[in-house]
């Protein structure tokens, strides 16, 4: 036996149910916009710098790993796994700045190195062993 309450609740839950699908497909859009438009001013911010080659010290190196699950209508699915990769430099003032690079740069650096590291922005561009 019904009381009616069901189908009250169920009317206004359909009711609602394209205010709530726009708000949160306009959420989503929201993000996305976000995040290309601070990718963009990162993007020119980093150009419109100097490039600067500065004595630096590698203090510490590490990893990022994210883990991305895919899975498909048949209840398959695939993982993706990546890998980001970051190097903490300090220069002679000590300020210390950490920066994104390759996997084969990361690769190469050690804690403790020295040497003459060349940037722009936040952008690495290398770092020379002296």
């Amino acid at each position: 036996m019904s009381t009616g309450f069901e189908m009250g609740a169920f009317g206004i839950i359909m009711a609602l149910f394209p205010f709530l699908f726009i708000t949160v497909f306009v959420i989503v859009i929201g993000m996305f916009i976000v995040t290309a438009v601070r990718g963009v001013r990162t993007w020119n911010t980093n150009n419109a710098s100097p490039r600067l080659t500065v004595p630096a010290t590698v203090v510490v190196k590490r990893t990022e790993v994210s883990h991305h699950h895919h899975h498909n209508h048949s209840g398959a699915g695939h993982t993706h796994t990546s890998t980001h990769y970051y190097a903490t430099f300090q220069v002679e003032s000590g300020d210390r700045m950490e920066l994104p690079l390759s996997g084969s740069e990361y690769g190469m650096l050690a804690e403790g190195d020295q040497g003459s590291l060349t940037f722009q922005g936040t952008r690495y561009l290398g770092f020379e062993r002296s």
